[in-house]
């Protein structure tokens, strides 16, 4: 008999501590009223009002074991039962060991393998896409956690760098299960390594370990060194969910709903136009939670699903893009 990969349950975190734009803005006018004002022109362009903070004590794991719960949670299993844990997160508690791990042991999954994805935000559908094929064969496998998990803000200077504005903590979880019914569609993966060196987080790794000098220099935090051209994304997302749906033989008038990479409103919006998909097939949380890289689909997917808006039977996109880069789309009918 077939296997097929469906999901079952979904969670998300969000931590407690609101840092809204005008809290934001008083840092960087602190540095110069110029940063403040560009403060205002990033909310015009992202539609991002306001973001959430970790606590100072807590690691990238402890988002995502939350996040975990409330999937769990959803889908009726508790951590024992779950076979594998795949983490994709750009911000993990370590260079290693993995953060997959420390997330296992805090969740008490005993009985769990584990590995990360390091796609940034393209993460959590390569993830999905990684959970369909072991479901589908491994027989051995019945439950799989999906996780994305976002603390950013941890490894930025982020009262001093303007484009901090951007970076919200927080963690989303999908439970993908085996059925005997089709769930899993298609996926469609990219990359560009030529923009590896536009984003993230230069010193502390094997090409230039960790010194004194540039942890002082600040080059152990996350920075944009040269910003991404806008093509990356708005042409890019459209060729993606074009390839997945040829790979899935499905059309895209096919689709009930698409979830993207919260970064940009107006992305969004552009790519739904260039589909010919009304924009109340897509859901965006940017305004109300910032941009949580590797967290934001599945907190998105989380909201929307529990607000309503994908319902049994729907056919759901999902379109990421990660610093590197890389993107990665991927279609599931729900269940």
């Amino acid at each position: 008999m077939s296997r097929y990969a469906t999901i079952i349950g979904t969670g998300r975190y969000l931590p407690e501590h609101e840092i809204t734009n005008e809290t934001f803005a008083g840092w960087m006018n602190e540095v110069s009223p110029k940063l403040a004002e560009v403060v205002g022109k990033f909310e015009a362009s992202s539609n991002i009002k306001t973001r959430f903070y970790a606590p100072e004590d807590w690691a990238t794991s402890d988002l995502a074991v939350e996040a975990a719960k409330d999937a769990l949670k959803d889908a009726g299993i508790t951590p024992d039962q779950v076979d594998m844990i795949i983490l994709g997160t750009d911000s993990p508690d370590y260079i290693t060991p993995a953060c997959s791990v420390v997330v296992q042991e805090k969740l008490g999954a005993k009985n769990a393998g584990t590995f990360d994805v390091g796609c940034a935000c393209a993460s959590f559908p390569t993830g999905l896409a990684i959970a369909a094929g072991f479901i589908a064969t491994n027989p051995n496998l019945k439950y799989i956690l999906v996780i994305g998990a976002y603390l950013m803000h941890r490894l930025a200077d982020y009262k001093h760098d303007v484009l901090s504005f951007f970076y919200g903590d927080g963690a989303g979880a999908a439970v993908v299960a085996a059925d005997d019914k089709p769930g899993f569609i298609s996926s469609a993966l990219f990359a560009d390594g030529a923009y590896y060196k536009n984003w993230g987080i230069y010193a502390g790794g094997t090409a230039e370990p960790a010194t004194i000098d540039n942890v002082t220099s600040g080059k152990t935090q996350v920075r944009l060194v040269t910003a991404f051209p806008p093509e990356v994304n708005n042409e890019g997302w459209p060729k993606r969910i074009r390839e997945v749906a040829q790979n899935g033989n499905f059309a895209i008038e096919d689709i009930d709903f698409v979830i993207f990479t919260q970064v940009r409103l107006s992305s969004i919006e552009l790519v739904m136009a260039e589909l010919g998909l009304p924009l109340e097939k897509a859901h965006w949380i940017m305004d109300k939670w910032g941009y949580t890289g590797s967290a934001c689909l599945p907190m998105a997917f989380d909201d929307a699903r529990k607000l309503g808006k994908i319902k049994s039977g729907d056919l759901v996109v999902f379109i990421g893009s990660g610093v590197g880069y890389n993107q990665a789309a991927v279609a599931f009918r729900m269940p």
